[in-house]
């Protein structure tokens, strides 16, 4: 489904300019990060880049992201950490061109590709970037090794997603058997939820007025709206949202 999917809200969102497409992150009190007038619309998207992210320095660094989406995450990552550069991958072809046009910054570049088959030699980057994506891809555990094979020794996997209870212990598996060392691990399900409460409107307002009936459904799915299936099993723990950091050897 997702393979078509994402084209889709590309083609129809695009002169909504719509930039980032995750459910976003907030703490309790308020993260109350420090963000441009333009960039407060995103706010809590922002803030679940800012805080993958953020676990390392990316100052200098150069640096890829894998499901970089309609670039939002990777031009507000190169406006504030200042990588060295920094590359956007995606598989869908109309977000590339999005990206492109949207985000016109030095040292930011979009390409298309494949996260279980990455266009790149052998450790080409300090840092891997990817956000609430990998369950989408077909073969979880080819996309894993790609990270590892391009990535520099001392790079680091900077990493957020979530899954069903009932995919736990194979999420886990496949972590635990990547050859690099997990320095963190957090479970960000309550702050996902909360900036879920704050933030669903946009996309909910979006779906009725671009999606077809037929599809709304999907969309709404999607949102992780409040109400919606995936919210409830996350808010009843049936699903966890998680952020990690790793590094390679």
């Amino acid at each position: 489904m997702n393979k078509y999917w994402y084209p889709l809200i590309t083609r129809r969102w695009e002169n909504d300019d719509i930039v980032f497409l995750n459910w976003g992150y907030e703490e309790e009190p308020p993260l109350g990060l420090p963000l441009a007038p333009e960039d407060e619309p995103n706010r809590y998207s922002i803030q679940l880049y800012h805080c993958t992210a953020g676990q390392a320095d990316l100052s200098g660094k150069k640096v890829l992201e894998i499901s970089s989406g309609h670039g939002g995450g990777a031009a507000y990552l190169t406006r504030t950490f200042h990588p060295g550069s920094y590359t956007g991958l995606d598989y869908n072809p109309d977000g590339v061109a999005f990206a492109k046009k949207r985000h016109n910054l030095p040292g930011l570049d979009f390409v298309e590709g494949n996260a279980e088959s990455l266009p790149f030699a052998d450790e080409s980057f300090d840092a891997i970037v990817n956000v609430e994506a990998s369950h989408t891809y077909p073969h979880f555990d080819r996309f894993l090794p790609e990270v590892v094979r391009v990535l520099r020794p001392g790079g680091h996997f900077l990493y957020a997603d979530f899954r069903g209870y009932l995919e736990y212990d194979n999420w886990d598996a496949a972590l635990a058997a990547i050859p690099m060392e997990m320095a963190s691990k957090r479970d960000i399900s309550a702050e996902v939820l909360r900036a879920r409460d704050k933030n669903s409107e946009v996309f909910l307002d979006l779906n009725s007025r671009h999606i077809p009936k037929g599809l709304q459904f999907f969309g709404k799915m999607f949102s992780g709206a409040p109400g919606t299936l995936a919210y409830r099993q996350m808010q009843a723990g049936k699903a966890s949202y998680r952020m990690y950091h790793f590094t390679k050897d």
